[in-house]
């Protein structure tokens, strides 16, 4: 006891509030939430080029390189601005992290309507995918969730209409003005068609991905959103989610995803089918999407599974 009597801390340490420590715990839990936001991302490469000019206006100023710090020095002066200007899609996506964290559970989508209403939503995103990937009609359905998509369905043609099948099916009709572009979803509402999205600039994507699959995965990246593609050249039926893509879905799968991306409170107790990493494969669609029928009657009968009420 002597022994450990006799230790005594320094004295910054003596002198540490508890207010100091909530401040240095606040600190590091933004610096590893921005981290992880940037991690694999174009945004760290710039971070390491701001990192050499800054190595480099130290060393400039230790070995008195006068030249060189005058030229890093004024570029200083503009590094602020072009921070925004380089990192406007990682600030957008960070601040959209944080924000919905703080965001009242009544204001998400997956409250806002009855059980019966989400269900027969559901059915409705399935028989309209798994028709339109029977014919091999491209469509894009776009599914708010806690971050808004305002900005994306002001660019739009405004609908504010049921998200039932006949209509989704009817848009996505290649002789229609309104099947170029996607569809968002809100509060099972059709909120707006022929929307025009961010593509992604993710390199590592397979080159069989066209525009309709890199503006899903876009969208994805900068919000909580998720999305259902539809392809027009093979029919494969793709789910989207976090930027992350899952391809030659049937409309089980599909419908089990959905649930768990919207309503994942009653998807605990079940182990997810799919985890959500990239998948590029180039296998063929399910047979039993191939042969699907293009009827809703014939749909519900040829997939039992899905509820009429």
């Amino acid at each position: 006891m002597d022994f450990f009597s006799t230790i005594s801390l320094p004295n910054s340490l003596q002198q540490l509030h508890w207010r100091d420590l909530l401040d240095i715990l606040i600190v590091f839990i933004l610096v590893f939430e921005i981290l992880k936001l940037l991690r694999g991302t174009r945004a760290v490469q710039i971070l390491y080029g701001i990192l050499f000019f800054t190595f480099l206006y130290v060393m400039s100023g230790y070995f008195q390189l006068q030249t060189v710090q005058v030229v890093v020095r004024n570029a200083v002066l503009y590094l602020g601005i072009a921070i925004i200007v380089v990192f406007q899609s990682e600030i957008r996506t960070a601040l959209a992290h944080f924000g919905k964290n703080f965001r009242l559970p009544m204001l998400g989508f997956r409250t806002s309507k009855e059980n019966k209403s989400s269900r027969e939503f559901y059915d409705e995103i399935v028989l309209a995918a798994t028709s339109l990937a029977s014919e091999k009609i491209g469509a894009l359905v776009i599914i708010e969730r806690n971050v808004g998509l305002q900005d994306h369905i002001n660019r739009g043609v405004k609908l504010d209409a049921v998200a039932s099948y006949d209509l989704l099916v009817t848009i996505f009709n290649p002789n229609t003005p309104l099947h170029d572009g996607a569809i968002i979803i809100r509060n099972y509402r059709l909120a707006a068609a022929s929307c025009f999205l961010p593509l992604t600039l993710n390199p590592r994507l397979a080159k069989d991905l066209g525009t309709r699959h890199r503006a899903a995965i876009g969208i994805t990246e900068e919000n909580d959103s998720i999305a259902v593609v539809v392809s027009e050249e093979t029919g494969v039926i793709s789910f989207v989610e976090r930027g992350q893509i899952i391809r030659n879905l049937d409309s089980s799968r599909l419908r089990t995803m959905l649930m768990q991306a919207l309503e994942p409170q009653k998807s605990t107790g079940r182990n997810r089918e799919n985890s959500l990493t990239p998948e590029l494969s180039k296998n063929p669609i399910d047979k039993s999407l191939a042969a699907a029928p293009t009827n809703k009657q014939a749909v519900f009968d040829a997939h039992p599974f899905v509820t009429k009420d």
